[in-house]
């Protein structure tokens, strides 16, 4: 508290706008306090940047980068972004405003629970990218992407700050001193190595930062700085689950993806990123997600900063938990010691770090800080001896034990087996084989363990393995005639693929019967080939026509051009003419097949019927057997009626007639 209250600015009114509350956190880079903003009555947070930056030449080059970046800062608009508000100088103070987030950052998170979740550290994830990813669409790159710069306000909301200085300090101490900032847990091998950076070093930073959220702990740590960026440039990421035996595979995949060594193995940018993320993150389980690595709390409040120029450690530095910390590249406020080149701080290394051994590189940085150790020389004299001591004795570890006792495996992959071994011997490295079944023609080598450029000891030995060429199996025989799930039962047995069946319709083969197969059967082909079966669907089905009211001959000659089998009845018809269909069986319009059987029923005409002879019967008996044959009677008298007798009939006995026919019956 006392270092708040005497703090100059406290108290303040900055550029006559802002009034200055209380110091939040102070870094190597800037200070960041709380701050009133009078003209809009509301709390921002004030980061001011120190004095000393802006010295001498590339002081000037730094404060116009500095306004330059927090310009592009300031168009950003995402609810994921600390937003950028104003930024400006009063005297020599430069200065910019920022949202005020009140919480705490990843950082302190962290230490407070040792390690998350895997839901808890995907959504932490995810709301990252989604922001890093709007800035990356505008072509701006962070370069400081750590737990630091990730603040978790009181109401649960995930913010990333600090893009304008990160980028500022880094281009130009890159070009003015041939060193680079950063914090040494999440550098990128190529901003290590070449100074180069561009939207998948910011995701290399993302998945370390996964990694470690997961586990607890980075995945690089060391007695100095070097030694972890040596890892960094010359290492694969290791598997969280090496560290949290219970991860998923899935999760191994991801971060491999995100801190790939080689920047094209990498998402692109942080939309392809939270793409990949959130893929991973539906396919896991919930019981999963739930679980969190076993890491006891430990928060070591700490000086977290050291600027390699003007650093001394007297300098007052401090975070306040329940306000924003100052995420610049040189702060890190509130951070969970691991060990002492695992914390949260920026430090200046020489470019090219990692390509030269430790040794070489800590050369380079003693030659890049020369001036200032100069300065220093007298102070450091009386140490000189045990300097050369500890050099001795980190050679001998890095000869031994160190990074100078390993060589990075050659890619021997597609060379036969013959060159592969004679190249790792010219390494000093044994070999032991492993034969595979793969397309590779015989005798290539398809793999190594461990695969190239993994970091092994000199005298250690490596696994190739070697090409037996594809592996083959026979297609059975007998398949033509057969079921097709029998078929393709024997098809998997044989270790074949089966592909999209053909179904055309046949005549003869049953429905389900193997028609043909793709391959010669008995033939030799390699284990997984695709077979395709010709599977029959039966007879092709069809409609059936209507013939009815048709003459024979057409009936016949349309159902059989329906490829129908046609069967002719024939039946007495009053009402349809002799030689054409009275009915159908099946029906008009019913669903067939092919080769269906069909009966039409064709007209005889109408049924004729014998006249009897009525002579000398009573007329109402004459009358009934007329009725009776389905004849209409009609009475006509022949001068006087007395008997009633039939005495003529208008139709001759034993004529035909059809059912229907009127018959005059003369009576007397």
């Amino acid at each position: 508290m006392g270092a708040t209250i005497t703090d100059p600015l406290v108290g303040r009114l900055v550029d006559g706008r802002y009034e200055v509350v209380s110091r939040i956190a102070r870094g190597g880079m800037a200070t960041v306090y709380l701050a009133i903003d009078r003209r809009l009555e509301r709390e921002v947070a004030l980061k001011v940047m120190h004095p000393h930056l802006a010295e001498g030449a590339a002081g000037s080059a730094f404060v116009a980068r500095f306004r330059r970046e927090a310009r592009a800062s300031a168009r950003l608009t995402h609810p994921a972004l600390v937003g950028v508000l104003d930024q400006g100088v009063d005297g020599e103070t430069s200065y910019l405003t920022m949202e005020y987030v009140d919480g705490v950052n990843l950082r302190r998170h962290l230490g407070e629970r040792g390690a998350l979740s895997v839901e808890e550290s995907f959504a932490i994830l995810e709301r990252v990218l989604d922001g890093l990813g709007a800035a990356h669409r505008t072509g701006l790159v962070h370069r400081d992407i750590k737990p630091e710069n990730v603040l978790i306000a009181t109401d649960g909301r995930i913010k990333l700050t600090d893009f304008g200085l990160a980028r500022a300090v880094t281009e130009i101490t890159s070009t003015t001193t041939g060193t680079v900032l950063g914090t040494v847990a999440y550098l990128g091998p190529e901003l290590v190595a070449k100074g180069e950076s561009d939207a998948r070093t910011d995701v290399y930073a993302a998945g370390i930062m996964l990694y470690e959220m997961l586990t607890g702990r980075q995945p690089y740590t060391g007695s100095t700085p070097i030694q972890v960026a040596f890892l960094h440039v010359n290492s694969d990421i290791p598997a969280p689950s090496d560290a949290v035996d219970w991860l998923p595979q899935e999760v191994d995949d991801l971060v491999r993806a995100l801190a790939a060594r080689e920047p094209d193995d990498r998402p692109v940018d942080a939309g392809a990123a939270l793409e990949l993320v959130r893929r991973t993150h539906a396919a896991m389980d919930e019981t999963t997600l739930a679980r969190h690595a076993d890491v006891a709390p430990t928060i070591t409040l700490h000086p977290a900063t050291v600027d390699p120029e003007s650093a001394d450690p007297s300098t007052d530095q401090e975070s306040d938990p329940g306000g924003q910390d100052a995420p610049d590249p040189m702060d890190s406020g509130a951070t969970t010691r691991i060990d002492v080149a695992a914390e949260g701080r920026t430090i200046a290394l020489p470019i090219g770090t990692g390509i030269r051994t430790p040794d070489e590189a800590a050369a380079a940085e003693h030659s890049a800080t020369a001036p200032a150790r100069r300065r220093r020389r007298l102070r450091w004299a009386a140490l000189a001896l045990l300097v050369l001591g500890l050099l001795a004795g980190g050679t001998w570890w890095y000869l031994t034990n160190g990074p100078g006792a390993y060589t990075a495996v050659p890619d021997v992959v597609g060379m036969t087996h013959e060159v592969a071994g004679a190249r790792l011997d010219e390494r000093g490295l044994d070999t032991t084989t492993a034969p595979a079944f793969d397309a590779a023609p015989a005798g290539t080598v398809i793999a190594t363990e461990p695969e190239p450029g993994a970091l092994v000891r000199k005298d250690g030995s490596i696994e190739l393995t070697v090409s037996q060429g594809p592996e083959m199996t026979t297609v059975p025989e007998g398949l033509v005639g057969m079921n097709s799930d029998d078929a393709i039962a024997a098809l998997t047995a044989a270790r074949l693929t089966v592909g999209e069946p053909s179904t055309p319709y046949d005549d003869a083969a049953p429905v389900g019967s193997v028609m043909a197969v793709s391959a010669e059967p008995g033939a030799s082909v390699e284990v997984d080939t695709e077979i395709v079966l010709t599977v029959s669907q039966g007879r092709a089905p069809l409609t059936v026509s209507s013939v009815v009211g048709a003459s024979q001959e057409q009936a016949t000659k349309d159902l059989e051009g329906q490829s129908l089998k046609v069967t002719v009845t024939e039946a007495f018809s009053d009402t349809v003419a002799a030689g054409h269909v009275i009915s159908q069986d099946p029906a008009p319009g019913a669903a067939g097949h092919r080769l269906d059987p069909i009966t039409i029923v064709v007209s005889q005409g109408p049924e004729l019927f014998e006249v009897p002879d009525l002579f000398g019967k009573q007329y109402k008996e004459a009358a009934q057997i007329l009725t009776d044959l389905g004849m209409v009677p009609k009475k006509e008298a022949l001068f006087i009626r007395i008997f009633d007798t039939v005495r003529d009939q208008s139709v001759k006995a034993g004529d035909k007639v059809p059912r229907g026919t009127e018959i005059t019956l003369s009576v007397v």
